[in-house]
């Protein structure tokens, strides 16, 4: 069990410090437009003289560049985010500032050290190289820097929340306009949803129990990023993932999604028993198809599936109780699975109708025989 949390504590640093990366790449080449603008527009000017030393002026820029990457897309990633999530926007903004100017401080001394020292031919903590490192960080250079960048944070951690929104998998195609105009796209379709959901609630009251759903879809949420699925939607104590189909059968990863999620549930049962007096034991629909996916709404837009594929897998879910299983999936879904976790096993339940529905439908489900 502890190695299973071990694991996926793993996989969860690495999925954030790939942001992690991104982030400091991208702002250390934007740090390099801003100095060869201001470059070239000081150049264009005239208003740089022989004694400007290029290089040393560069190596500076570069300095502050990668330490403010380093250090800055850091706290990004791992505080930031976090205090916009889990305090007051307010809180969470002054946080933000007060971290962000100590880091600014911090950053600004050290690369301005270097250039004076550079500029001056003094040693580092010479008292002249000092003071003009003091009149650089009270001077208009640096404030305009530190707009220009608390600006370029901002945007990142706006960028990064609606991105947590849409998920990894759908943002990118969302800023590009694919869904603009409505297209058709195969794709695979998980319905999950907690037993006797409606008896917990009653049980510790409608408040814990949003906590309690809040702690269920967070704990998960590892299970669908290491199998590369993309969440379409919450519907109360319900979360749909879909996966484009050569992602989802590759290496078996919308199957393994569901085991994923069962571990890592149960290695959280303790908690669950100790915070809520329930563990959130959960039970799942899998169905393929054709559905038509595109932007809709006018005051708030959204990327909307479409087609009778999600309707068949909310009621291949809603089976899962009177077939006494926690997985069932369509036997058209089943025989395209070619790949399954270890030691599960396919077992054929026969033809069955659904709710709603005119045609009747084989189903399957797996089980563990190990």
């Amino acid at each position: 069990m502890s190695n299973n949390s071990s694991r996926y504590a793993k996989l969860r640093f690495w999925f954030y410090a790939k942001r992690w990366f991104w982030i400091s790449v991208i702002w250390i080449g934007i740090s390099n437009l801003l100095f060869f603008y201001d470059y070239f527009t000081l150049s264009a000017h005239r208003v740089l003289n022989s004694n400007f030393d290029f290089l040393s002026n560069y190596l500076a820029n570069l300095i502050f560049a990668i330490c403010g990457s380093f250090f800055g897309g850091f706290f990004v990633i791992f505080f930031m985010e976090k205090w916009l999530r889990k305090n007051a926007f307010w809180k969470a903004i002054l946080y933000i500032i007060v971290t962000y100017t100590l880091t600014s401080i911090l950053i600004g001394f050290i690369g301005s050290l270097y250039l004076e020292s550079e500029n001056l031919d003094l040693p580092l903590f010479n008292s002249e190289v000092i003071e003009e490192t003091y009149f650089f960080l009270t001077g208009w250079e640096f404030l305009k820097n530190y707009s220009i960048w608390l600006v370029i944070i901002i945007s990142t951690l706006i960028v990064l929340m609606v991105n947590n929104k849409y998920g990894p998998g759908v943002f990118k195609d969302y800023l590009l306009g694919k869904y603009f105009k409505p297209k058709k796209e195969r794709r695979i379709f998980m319905f999950a949803d907690i037993k006797n959901a409606t008896s917990i609630a009653e049980k510790i009251g409608e408040e814990r129990y949003f906590y309690f759903l809040k702690d269920f879809f967070n704990d998960i949420t590892p299970a669908i990023i290491t199998t590369y699925g993309d969440i379409y939607q919450y519907v109360g104590d319900e979360i749909v993932i879909s996966w484009k189909m050569k992602v989802g059968m590759q290496n078996g990863n919308a199957i393994e999604c569901f085991y994923n999620m069962k571990k890592l549930i149960a290695n959280k049962a303790s908690t669950y028993m100790s915070k809520y007096g329930f563990v959130p034991y959960f039970k799942v629909g899998y169905h393929f198809g054709n559905v038509m996916v595109g932007e809709i709404g006018q005051i708030k837009r959204d990327i909307a599936f479409s087609g009778d594929v999600l309707n068949t897998t909310s009621r291949i879910q809603a089976k899962c109780n009177e077939l006494s299983v926690d997985i069932l999936v369509s036997e058209a879904f089943a025989n395209i699975a070619y790949k399954l976790p270890e030691g599960i096993v396919r077992h054929n339940l026969g033809i069955h109708s659904l709710k709603g529905k005119l045609e009747e439908i084989k189903l399957v489900t797996f089980r563990n025989n190990s």
